[in-house]
């Protein structure tokens, strides 16, 4: 089994939290050199899909250098349907067993989805392959991260990924009963489907194990006034800073609970800083972050 999370907790210089962003496996070493200089504090390596023919030892070793000691890799990630794609299954592994090499324990991603069926209706599929996925989890002391997002499906009709609903959650905890197993968790995707995400974090927050950074604004004026079925957006993804989420409240509350981990920012969603301005609103973003978390840390008097 996973060892328990410490209740010691380092905060110097904020190290129980980090914030930082996302980087594809495919822009490479250079891109991580080019952004930790804006201050990112950590790093979540992402494939779509597949690994491809990634060398995840070339990988490893050429971002840990591009960082050079002045962030982490908090997590690496596959975003496939693992139910119905037994290569994107197969790349889950690899990165499970070898996400050491990053320096990280957890693997985050889409949890698949039998997309002909309901979603209780893939659990089944999910046993037979994330049953397996777990025990290697845990036999490398690794972290299975399932990112909340809906990706335009539905209960009756899923996409990509079952773990899109706190009712999914539970029977997927149930199903395979292993601390392995948690969420990539972010307010963003619960907004979206009309959940509060605040009181919802304090629920989950034991099997949240890492955190993306995106948030959203809800259009109230297009959703009182067109309704859900209008065809019209009513909400908006958004990179913290521009959305509607308390990240002060947010951060609290993995504080007063003793959470560890880091938030990475998901940019490439948000309407406005988008384009030229892409950068330019993550690291708004970072700074924005870094201030809901206390600003700078002040050690105390001895």
């Amino acid at each position: 089994m996973l060892p328990t999370m410490s209740v010691t907790v380092d905060r110097t210089q904020h190290q129980d939290i980090r914030l930082g962003t996302l980087a594809g496996f495919n822009l490479g070493a250079g891109y991580l050199s080019q952004m930790v200089v804006h201050g990112f504090e950590s790093f979540e390596l992402t494939a779509w899909a597949y690994l491809k023919d990634l060398d995840v030892e070339k990988s490893a070793k050429e971002s840990l250098s591009a960082i050079e000691g002045k962030a982490i890799i908090s997590s690496v990630g596959i975003y496939g349907n693992p139910l119905q794609d037994e290569q994107t299954a197969k790349d889950w592994k690899v990165l499970i067993e070898n996400a050491h090499l990053f320096g990280c324990n957890v693997v985050c991603g889409f949890a698949g989805a039998l997309e002909d069926r309901p979603v209780d209706e893939s659990i089944p599929k999910y046993v037979e392959v994330f049953g397996e996925l777990a025990k290697v989890a845990e036999a490398n002391g690794v972290k299975i991260a399932f990112e909340n997002c809906d990706m335009g499906g539905t209960w009756a009709a899923p996409k990509w990924n079952i773990a899109h609903s706190p009712r999914a959650w539970e029977m997927m905890f149930n199903a395979v009963d292993s601390e392995a197993i948690g969420l990539e968790w972010e307010p963003c995707h619960q907004m979206v489907s009309g959940i509060d995400p605040l009181p919802q974090l304090k629920k989950v927050i034991s099997r949240v194990y890492h955190i993306h950074g995106k948030d959203a604004s809800v259009d109230y004026d297009t959703l009182r006034t067109q309704g859900l079925r209008s065809g019209l957006p009513w909400v908006h993804h958004r990179t913290p800073g521009f959305g509607d989420t308390n990240w002060t409240d947010l951060i609290s509350i993995l504080r007063q609970n003793k959470w560890q981990g880091a938030i990475d920012i998901e940019g490439w969603h948000d309407p406005v800083y988008c384009g030229d301005l892409e950068t330019t609103g993550q690291v708004h973003g970072l700074n924005y972050l870094k201030a809901c978390r206390g600003g700078a840390f002040i050690p105390n008097p001895n």
